[in-house]
């Protein structure tokens, strides 16, 4: 399934476009059976610690489509420094021994509240459509409330991603909690993406 083409006002300051981001949690474990695996997936496999260059190849074509762009201005540095924290998972799925998408949860403040998040989740763009995305978030949820003490599932999605990434969030339980509306920079026009990077936005207007 194709994205929605965006229609961008014709008032947007030079260089911005709107964004609208959903925060959404889950405060009780899901109740149902597990999803069975689709068939001819392998994983998930943890990558531990995950090699920056590699989790850049994962991010970067994951993320391309819907501009996924803050861990690509990230310092090289901070990035291995968070990929080898204990704390940080990044599990890998493959489909015939072909890295088809991942799922990146964050146990940094499960000591202190409880909360553990969801900080990325997306497969491959010739992944999409094979019923692997629900399977894996459906996975990768119950992987985070079988931590000791964990009391929460966080999760955050925008309008940026795909049309149906807040439904199915909500159908695996998350609700919303708030939105927040931002003008951010278009990262194709600054060079952190190219700029055939999610062709169903359109281009902010240049500077």
């Amino acid at each position: 399934m194709k994205p929605e083409t965006w229609t961008l006002p014709d008032d947007l300051p030079a260089g911005k476009l709107p964004v609208t981001i959903t925060y959404l949690e889950m405060a009780e474990p899901p109740a149902g059976p597990a999803r069975a695996r689709p068939e001819g997936v392998d994983g998930p496999v943890r990558a531990w610690p995950c090699p920056p260059a590699y989790y850049r190849f994962l991010y970067d074509t994951v993320g391309d489509p819907w501009l996924w762009e803050y861990r690509r201005r990230m310092a090289p540095e901070r990035l291995a420094e968070i990929l080898a924290d204990p704390a940080v998972e990044v599990h890998v799925v493959a489909l015939g021994g072909v890295p088809a998408g991942y799922i990146e949860l964050d146990a940094e403040k499960l000591a202190m509240d409880g909360t553990m998040d969801v900080a990325y989740f997306g497969l491959m763009p010739w992944a999409i459509g094979r019923g692997i995305g629900p399977w894996l978030l459906d996975w990768g949820v119950r992987l985070a409330w079988a931590k000791p003490g964990a009391r929460r599932l966080t999760v955050n999605t925008c309008t940026f991603d795909h049309s149906s990434a807040l439904g199915l969030y909500q159908r695996m339980g998350f609700r919303p909690l708030h939105t927040e509306d931002k003008l951010v920079d278009d990262p194709r026009l600054t060079g952190l993406l190219p700029l055939t990077a999610a062709p169903h936005i359109p281009l902010a207007r240049r500077p």
